[in-house]
């Protein structure tokens, strides 16, 4: 079963900031200058909408978006946000899907991966690997453990958390470097946030 966060869509920034404070926006908030004007982008599982927002903030034209998200609640306020004179198709169902053609220069998945089982990971990346052009960006956040004993306590929390409320699959971090490594990416950039918990990277498709 898919992960689906209808169940959370009405709260789920609002417990984000109680928890992370501004952590989680201003992780995707560094990711997204790094999008270029122009770029056709699509967005895998980008929550509430809000980063529509920030991304209309740096390019309020130009921009031809493909926004996925699983949860109809998350779309259905997704479609409320501004997006200036950017061309944004929403979709409502799972990104490993949607037939999209292989002509994507930037591919965001914001904390997108840690929802699932490994099997589920494989297909989800090939499936966004594929539609990113050769020398196009992808843009990842994800959580990381880096050995603080709070880090491993809080992961745990969310994903008991998530998957009683939104039946999310996975109970652990998938090990997502080694698909970027054998897809063929260069890190270009990489930062972390919240106590290092929170990475940002920007991968360069070879």
């Amino acid at each position: 079963m898919a992960a689906n966060y209808d169940n959370s869509a009405w709260f789920y920034d609002l417990l984000s900031r109680l928890v992370y404070g501004r952590a989680l926006v201003n992780v995707q908030v560094y990711l997204l200058s790094f999008v270029p004007a122009g770029s056709k982008i699509l967005i895998a599982g980008g929550g509430t909408g809000w980063i529509l927002d920030e991304l209309t903030k740096i390019h309020p034209a130009g921009l031809k978006i493909a926004y996925i998200e699983i949860s109809a609640n998350m779309l259905t306020l997704s479609q409320k946000r501004q997006t200036g004179q950017n061309e944004v198709v929403f979709i409502n169902d799972a990104v490993e899907n949607v037939k999209l053609p292989p002509d994507f220069d930037v591919v965001i998945t914001p904390f997108l991966f840690d929802n699932f089982l490994d099997e589920t990971v494989d297909s989800v990346f090939n499936h966004l690997h594929n539609r990113l052009k050769p020398g196009g960006l992808w843009l990842n956040a994800d959580f990381q453990l880096t050995g603080r004993w709070w880090q491993n306590l809080l992961l745990k929390s969310m994903f008991i958390f998530f998957r009683l409320l939104c039946g999310i699959e996975a109970s652990r971090l998938p090990a997502i470097e080694k698909h970027f490594n054998a897809g063929g990416y260069n890190i270009i950039k990489n930062k972390t946030f919240f106590g290092d918990f929170i990475v940002a990277r920007v991968y360069k498709k070879l």
